[in-house]
């Protein structure tokens, strides 16, 4: 059976990593997992990841999980723009999250782009997920 929600999956496995204390988790490998793999590590919510080639199988993503003090550095993490429910912001509708303190993560005409790095780019588009 086909997964629908890719990106959603991966921060599932990223949540219940974090809950679990493990040090690294693994999910398949996508461009946009890739791009939005890499706004989590820009903002610092994660330490980095690798691409693991496992045989003739699909390649798979090794996420290094940060935290501090023994806990994580994601407190919460959820999907907003579902395969069956798309949430679209321009500029000036940008989510703030938790008063600035949380980051939105946007897929916009010029890649995959935090809320802050889409407010100093001056351009909208598609929330696909919020972190705090």
């Amino acid at each position: 059976m086909s997964m629908t929600d890719t990106l959603g999956d991966m921060l599932t496995r990223i949540r219940n990593g974090q809950m679990a204390g493990m040090p690294k988790v693994l999910c398949p490998s996508s461009k946009m997992r890739k791009s939005v793999l890499e706004a989590l590590q820009r903002e610092g919510y994660i330490r980095g990841y690798t691409e693991v080639q496992q045989g003739t199988a699909q390649a798979m993503l090794e996420i290094e999980l940060k935290y501090h003090e023994g806990e994580g550095a994601i407190r919460k993490i959820e999907r907003v723009s579902t395969p069956g429910r798309r949430v679209y912001a321009g500029i000036k509708d940008l989510p703030r999250v938790f008063n600035g303190l949380g980051v939105s993560i946007l897929s916009t005409p010029r890649g995959v782009l935090s809320d802050n790095e889409a407010r100093a780019a001056h351009v909208g588009g598609e929330v696909l997920c919020r972190i705090f």
